[in-house]
């Protein structure tokens, strides 16, 4: 069974309080729940993280090297300047997939350039919370 590390960088535990215009009425446990139930029924075990730390991401995702198969990664704000998340990711060499609720190409102009999305397979945006399923569904398929 693949081994994949959800994290997700800050303010996202503030999912349903925060900009529910932009971000929806869904709280952070119930996108813990909509990611266990949907990796449960891909066949994937899913561990799932959230930190407003930088650092504590970039050693959750130092310590994927040689446990995880993969990581699924919203960095939130870190998205857009994390040089250090970006080096940790080049590190470990483990597929990732970089994951957007809104559409951060729609959103204010300092929102558009990705810095962390260089370390990553691929990225996600725009799609809402399914955006989640379906970098699962993409670790399944591999």
């Amino acid at each position: 069974m693949k081994k994949i590390l959800v994290l997700n960088g800050p303010n996202l535990n503030l999912l349903g309080i925060r900009e529910k215009d932009i971000y929806g009425s869904t709280d952070y446990a119930g996108l813990c729940r909509y990611l266990e139930d949907t990796a449960a029924e891909l066949g994937l075990e899913v561990e799932i993280r959230q930190s407003n730390s930088e650092g504590q991401l970039v050693t959750w995702i130092q310590e994927c090297y040689g446990t995880k198969d993969g990581i699924i990664l919203n960095p939130g704000a870190y998205t857009h300047y994390s040089i250090a998340i970006l080096d940790a990711l080049k590190g470990v060499n483990l597929p990732a997939v970089e994951v957007h609720i809104s559409n951060i190409h729609q959103r204010e102009e300092f929102r558009h350039h990705c810095v962390t999305t260089a370390g990553c397979t691929g990225q996600i945006c725009g799609l809402g919370l399914k955006g989640y399923a379906l970098a699962l569904q993409y670790f399944a398929g591999c």
